[in-house]
């Protein structure tokens, strides 16, 4: 299981930050570890990440994952993590190196720097923050 959380800027940015251990971009998240919840899961890697103690917002995405390369099939959790501003992410200090940068960015600018699963499930967790639902996606890709 994995855990990420969505933070947003108006109806169609979205934060994503740059790890400096692999080439794609991602959201706030990462591997649920042994006994920990996903909600856990979330709050840790922002604090971890982004170094912020902020409550976790509503269920946005859950998403069946088929296995795939040498990764075994996985459900991911993405929650809402609220608003953000230009000015939030200019303030980002990442001390620990595990993020490199941060920046809001369109879903079109996120397609660039982001897996194709994870740039389908950033648009199915902006539809599900509109439409005030929790959607079901297998692949990225929404079903309900």
């Amino acid at each position: 299981m994995a855990a990420g959380v969505l933070f947003w800027c108006g109806t169609n940015r979205v934060l994503l930050v740059e790890p400096s251990y692999k080439p794609n971009w991602e959201i706030p998240g990462g591997a649920v570890e042994p006994d920990e919840s996903p909600w856990t899961t979330a709050a840790r890697e922002v604090a971890e990440e982004l170094g912020w103690d902020r409550p976790l917002g509503r269920l946005l995405v859950v998403d069946y994952v088929r296995p795939q390369d040498s990764r075994p099939e996985g459900v991911v959790f993405v929650f809402d993590g609220g608003p953000l501003t230009d000015q939030d992410v200019g303030g980002l200090d990442f001390a620990d190196g595990e993020i490199v940068s941060a920046s809001l960015r369109t879903i079109e600018e996120a397609r660039t720097k982001v897996k194709p699963l994870l740039a389908d499930r950033l648009e199915a967790a902006l539809a599900a923050l509109a439409e005030g639902v929790t959607v079901l996606c297998e692949q990225g890709r929404r079903i309900s």
